[in-house]
């Protein structure tokens, strides 16, 4: 049976986190407080609830992907929703967020878990996560950590093609000036 066919995916996809008349809305502060667009926060939070599904269904233990951890952890602050309508309305289940306890046996069992948690999801929803949400478990255990979270108001962030091009662009002009000073002058 297609997950979309089950009464706990009808759940889930009704439901709306957090106060029902707020003027600032879940999905708005889930956007706002991870820099995202407005539409690139409300996929986030489609997966979210795909991902609460499998927690409830797969049979293992998941892993989210980080945007779906960042759409988790904002919802355990509305505390109140989480644990007084979520989890018994909804899942009709507790469903605890763990940190790792660190070092290479976690980082493997992370790793295996999510590579578990892509494969689950692909056969409960008949099509592979969108890879800009749930980039692969080399991207998300290997390369990702290496990033970290940074005020955008103290530093300039540039794509490494940018400061690449910046780099050939200036070097260029370098070996021009140079060649200017050395035969024309």
């Amino acid at each position: 049976m297609s997950a979309f066919a089950t009464d706990l995916w009808r759940k889930l996809a009704a439901y709306e986190v957090g106060p029902r008349d707020a003027a600032f809305t879940f999905s708005q502060r889930l956007a706002r407080e991870n820099r995202w667009s407005p539409a690139h926060a409300a996929r986030v939070l489609t997966e979210y609830k795909r991902f609460c599904y499998l927690a409830k269904t797969a049979g293992h233990p998941v892993t989210p992907s980080d945007a779906v951890d960042q759409a988790w952890h904002l919802h355990l602050t509305y505390s109140r929703d989480y644990w007084q309508r979520f989890c018994p309305d909804i899942l009709e289940a507790e469903l605890h967020h763990g940190p790792t306890a660190g070092g290479s046996t976690e980082r493997t069992r992370y790793y295996d878990q999510y590579a578990a948690t892509l494969a689950s999801y692909e056969i409960a929803f008949g099509e592979p996560p969108p890879d800009d949400i749930w980039p692969t478990a080399h991207r998300r255990f290997v390369i990702d950590p290496l990033s970290f979270r940074v005020n955008p108001h103290d530093v300039v962030i540039l794509p490494r093609g940018a400061v690449r091009f910046a780099g050939i662009a200036a070097g260029l002009a370098l070996a021009a000036a140079a060649a200017g000073l050395i035969w024309g002058g």
